[in-house]
């Protein structure tokens, strides 16, 4: 199979829009930008397309209406100018869509909706309900409540994480320039796009980054750490610039624009793609360099007498992070035990747990069915 053809080939999609592409600092929401897009996104549903739009603009909008130049720095401030702004971007694509007869819903998010694993299944549930009725879910960051604690970051993130929530085949990130770049475009002519790489490639660690724009979050960073976190679901990612005439259309089409993300990896089931989301793990198990291989290499359970120190504040049940002596982290599971647990038993034997702690359950510190390397 090509690489591009896996683009034709993608059914469940998730789009996610920049809003240096959807927003002007003066002018608010570019509302025939947005039209485009949607008519684009109503003539992919026409060819049995399935398609989840993670939209940003809701700050950009809220500080046109308010008159603000730049984005503000604190949370009061960026909170009221999403609560400003998501009425805009509300009406801006129900009015797009409803021109082709096509029904939107509104689905807002923070990080503790996906981080609890009932909130989870929920949300999954309400989208595939969306979906099979052919609606169109628009989904942003929740900025209205969201704290520092809990903010995905920038809709990259989220994006991402709403591709693992719905098992898409695709993530589509549109963007002001065309890809990942071998070189800063700023700084040499000659930089070239990268058409094609493994989502996993080490390599792409090293390509320039993008600065995001002045009432933006995201960079080239968020979006190739997106690409990854989508991967491990088994999706595809493609970086495009949204400049790009028809670009939902052509990409679907299989044409070479943007830079396409494979993912090598074999999609998780549904526990493990949840376990695999949580970017905020109560608790971090640092392992010694036998434990550390032994994971990595075979996927095998963790055992107490491979882990080093226990840190943070977990239950049984929670996602901790599992990390070698430098730092790296190398898994996510579920907690057999809590931190307080954990501790008594560092280093200790599994057949010798009841001469450390009251309470003795499975063998394991975090099984392999409920671990995931990444």
């Amino acid at each position: 199979m090509s690489n591009r053809k896996i683009l034709r080939q993608a059914k469940r999609i998730v789009v996610k829009v920049g809003s240096a592409l959807l927003t002007d600092p003066k002018a608010g929401l570019a509302t025939e930008k947005i039209a485009d897009y949607c008519a684009q996104i109503n003539a992919s549903l026409q060819r049995d397309k399935q398609i989840v739009l993670v939209s940003s603009g809701a700050v950009a909008e809220g500080c046109a209406r308010l008159g603000w130049q730049t984005r503000p720095n604190t949370v009061h401030e960026l909170q009221a100018a999403a609560a400003v702004g998501q009425m805009g971007l509300v009406q801006a694509y129900e009015s797009a869509l409803a021109v082709h007869k096509t029904q939107t819903a509104m689905v807002m998010l923070t990080h503790d909706d996906l981080a609890d694993r009932e909130r989870y299944l929920n949300a999954r549930a309400t989208l595939n309900q969306l979906l099979n009725l052919g609606v169109v879910p628009v989904i942003n960051e929740n900025d209205t409540v969201a704290t520092d604690e809990i903010r995905f970051g920038d809709n990259d993130t989220l994006a991402a994480l709403v591709t693992n929530l719905i098992e898409a085949d695709l993530l589509i990130i549109l963007t002001d320039v065309e890809g990942l770049m071998d070189k800063d475009p700023r700084e040499h002519s000659s930089a070239q796009r990268i058409a094609w790489a493994s989502a996993q490639d080490p390599a792409l660690d090293g390509m320039p980054g993008v600065n995001s724009g002045a009432l933006g979050r995201g960079g080239m960073r968020s979006k190739l750490s997106a690409g990854r976190l989508a991967a491990r679901s088994g999706a595809h990612t493609i970086i495009a610039s949204g400049h790009e005439p028809q670009v939902l259309i052509r990409i679907l089409e299989g044409a070479d624009i943007g830079t396409l993300l494979t993912a090598e990896l074999t999609p998780l089931n549904a526990r493990k793609r949840w376990i695999a989301g949580q970017l905020k793990p109560k608790g971090d198990l640092v392992v010694d360099t036998g434990a550390a291989t032994a994971i990595q290499q075979r996927g095998v359970s963790l055992l107490a007498v491979g882990v080093v120190s226990a840190s943070g504040n977990f239950s049984r049940g929670d996602v901790v992070r599992i990390t070698d002596q430098n730092g790296r982290a190398i898994a996510q599971g579920l907690s057999n035990y809590t931190q307080v647990d954990v501790t008594k038993l560092l280093g200790v034997r599994s057949e010798h747990f009841a001469e450390h702690i009251e309470y003795v359950g499975e063998p394991e510190l975090v099984h392999r069915d409920n671990l995931v390397v990444l």
